[in-house]
């Protein structure tokens, strides 16, 4: 019996994800991690049972889901390595004016490193998640005239569920990781998987399904910022994309590429957040059609599939949300970067700084990068 190890958040997915490995015959153990905690807890002693004071409500009911299904379930303290990097990476980029991902920096350096550094211990061969994607293996061909399209062992595709697919925030995974990662829900919807959390009798299945960021509860950076730095921005102009000034900003952290409400200005037209000018402390606006972009430069690529060429059609999705679209990607050098640059057939809704450029061929992520704006060739 082949063991796997289970990242547990205490939700829906990763609970039912548990359960359906065991049903195949894995032999299941749950893992937690303690991320973070608010001021009051950062300098408290490490975790050492979900009952302690560090434990939150999600951590007590990956708990409760796992004794439910019948499986081992551990938690690990890392929040000082989750402070390093992914709390301050995002803050340090908000500053600078950029629109982070933190889902996909924890992704990188956080969740599926430390649930294979914590499966070699306890001798797992696999590590899943409850991730919305599917992983197919390449099998060699026995012929050349079946030779497979990418040369690869791995491959990560989308889930079947369009409106939940997850693939984009999995574009950092490496093929070491793919070989090792199940993904239990790739082949489900997000609906039959919430029916059987239910009929499972899984406390989880009544939990309201939440899209925040797992740090931030009330989706307000700024205020995040401001309590983490004991700090208040630097107040800048509003700039209209006509030369106007409109206002003042509170400090650049408090905006991102597309945002309309809560600017603090007046217009008789809807008016947009176009561009951030963090050396001139400077908020450019606009109108939504100004918010659009057709291009811009990825840094920091991370190839799931090898390139096919060094420029290739592809659709590209630049925001989690967002469907993907077509464009022309084409490899570039910028500062000894991993880069490309993407053109969009037509422009496409604020592409932000920050956030991450997946490129897919049909339903096959072949990798993706860190958007910019300045130029990388």
């Amino acid at each position: 019996m082949e063991k796997v190890l289970v990242g547990m958040s205490g939700g829906v997915d990763s609970s039912v994800s548990a359960y359906l490995l065991k049903n195949q015959g894995y032999d299941v153990e749950g893992l937690s991690f303690v991320l973070y905690q608010e001021e009051r807890l950062r300098n408290s002693l490490p975790c050492r049972a979900p009952q302690s004071d560090c434990a939150s409500q999600a951590l007590q009911d990956a708990s409760k889901a796992a004794s439910h299904i019948g499986i081992p379930h551990t938690i690990i303290d890392i929040r000082k390595v989750f402070l390093e990097k992914v709390i301050h990476p995002f803050i340090n980029a908000y500053m600078k004016g950029s629109t982070p991902n933190p889902c996909i920096l924890c992704n990188r350096f956080i969740k599926f490193p430390f649930l294979l550094q914590e499966a070699d211990k306890r001798g797992a061969a696999y590590i899943a998640t409850g991730h919305y994607a599917t992983i197919e293996k390449v099998r060699s061909p026995k012929s050349k005239a079946q030779s497979p399209k990418y040369k690869i062992q791995n491959l990560l595709k989308k889930g079947i569920d369009t409106k939940k697919d997850q693939s984009y925030v999995l574009y950092v995974l490496t093929q070491e990781e793919l070989k090792r990662l199940i993904l239990p829900l790739g082949s489900y919807r997000k609906d039959d998987v919430k029916k059987l959390a239910s009929e499972m009798g899984l406390s989880a299945a009544k939990r309201t399904e939440s899209q925040e960021i797992c740090f931030i509860k009330d989706q307000n950076y700024a205020s995040f910022i401001e309590r983490f730095h004991s700090t208040k921005g630097k107040p800048g102009p509003i700039v209209h994309i006509s030369g106007r000034v409109l206002g003042t900003h509170k400090g650049i952290y408090s905006y991102t590429i597309g945002q309309r409400k809560g600017l603090g200005i007046s217009s008789p037209e809807p008016l947009y957040v176009v561009r951030i000018d963090n050396a001139a402390n400077t908020i450019h606006v606009g109108s939504q059609e100004s918010a659009k972009n057709k291009e811009f430069s990825v840094i920091d690529v991370n190839w799931i599939v090898p390139p096919p060429s060094e420029t290739f059609r592809a659709s590209v999705k630049v925001r989690s949300m967002m469907k993907d679209k077509p464009a022309t990607v084409s490899l570039v050098k910028h500062k000894n970067q991993k880069s490309a640059r993407v053109v969009f057939d037509k422009p496409q809704w604020a592409p932000a700084p920050g956030q991450s450029a997946v490129f897919y061929d049909d339903d096959v992520v072949i990798g993706g990068g860190v958007i910019i704006y300045r130029d990388a060739e």
